[in-house]
């Protein structure tokens, strides 16, 4: 096991540290035109999952904080910490396990969690063919496409597995060999029985009638640290107002998404997903907004910490545990929620 730890932690590091470099503009604190501070944002995938991050940028929020947000999609967490790791990146938005391997890894300048979007994984269960009565012991012997090993999707799947008396190393065969973004197009063409999907894939799936939802892993998990956003600690050290304005206007636009209808919040977000039809993306909202996904406020508690590491501890990914103290601060949030 110790070796499996480890070997995961070297490849996410690797990954990390070698991966090709984003061209990216607009870092540090220079003023742009109209007096706005640049900040460039590296998300790890571009979803409705993330509604109110969206909703802040459409409506203002960030301008109003004085702010000019670049949005670049790292595709996927090992890539988004590459790019804060390098310095391209003034904030990185991802599963904060990416925060923790760092950490672990006895990184001076590490990255610092400083507000939590999301308290449910984003994902859903798609199977060839509809299925009101799914169980998950339906898995067993099946084939499944999957996500990187040390990632929240994954190792949530997993876990949800566990808890449902699933070994997921011997009960069912996953696929982890598709990138991310791409097991759905995969799913169309190849012998597996059920595939992980975000959206706006798992609805795209549906529509197209290669695939069926038939589980929420957001609903079977239960509450989970998903997704947060971070900065190096050096970062956060030299510019605690442009994390604080950060916040305020993600706190604005987490606020809009939980006193807002589904279609309203599908409207004010479509211009980020302009390929997406706006009754799927309503669809999508309400769906993500019934099974409670996003918090009222972004404070990143240490009891959601602890639980994200017992999630990394059983999936074999935890080298050590890793004080809440030094990984997530809620100054920012705080203040902003008031």
């Amino acid at each position: 096991m110790k070796k499996s730890r480890t070997r995961a932690l070297a490849l996410f590091l690797t990954a990390a540290l070698t991966a090709p470099v984003l061209a990216l503009s607009g870092c540090g604190t220079k003023q742009a035109a109209g007096g706005l501070t640049p900040i460039t944002l590296n998300e790890v995938a571009h979803s409705i999952f993330y509604a109110p991050q969206y909703a802040a940028i459409e409506l203002g929020y960030f301008a109003e904080e004085g702010l000019d947000i670049t949005l670049v999609n790292g595709g996927g967490a090992d890539k988004v910490m590459t790019s804060l790791v390098s310095g391209d990146a003034d904030i990185g938005f991802m599963g904060s396990e990416a925060s923790i391997y760092t950490y672990a890894q006895g990184a001076a300048d590490y990255a610092v969690n400083f507000a939590q979007l999301t308290q449910r994984a984003g994902n859903f269960l798609v199977g060839r063919t509809p299925d009101d009565s799914f169980t998950w012991d339906k898995l067993k012997g099946t084939k499944v496409l999957g996500g990187r090993a040390g990632g929240m999707p994954q190792m949530v799947f997993e876990y949800i597995l566990k808890k449902n008396g699933i070994d997921p190393k011997t009960d069912l065969t996953i696929d982890q060999s598709i990138n991310f973004g791409l097991t759905a197009a995969a799913f169309t063409s190849d012998d597996s029985d059920y595939t992980v999907e975000f959206e706006p894939f798992a609805t795209s799936l549906e529509l197209e009638g290669q695939g069926y939802v038939v589980a929420s892993l957001g609903t079977d998990s239960g509450y989970v640290p998903y997704t947060a956003y971070c900065a190096k600690k050096s970062y956060l050290e030299e510019h605690p107002d442009v994390i604080q304005k950060f916040t305020n206007a993600i706190q604005k636009g987490m606020d809009y998404v939980n006193s807002h209808t589904s279609e309203e919040i599908a409207k004010t977000i479509q211009p980020q997903f302009t390929e997406t039809p706006l009754e799927n993306i309503t669809v999508i909202v309400d769906r993500y907004k019934s099974q409670d996904t996003w918090k009222e406020d972004l404070i990143f508690e240490k009891d959601s910490f602890e639980l994200l590491q017992n999630i990394l501890e059983e999936a074999g990914e935890l080298p050590e545990r890793v004080p809440y103290e030094d990984l997530v601060t809620t100054e920012f949030a705080k203040k902003a929620a008031k």
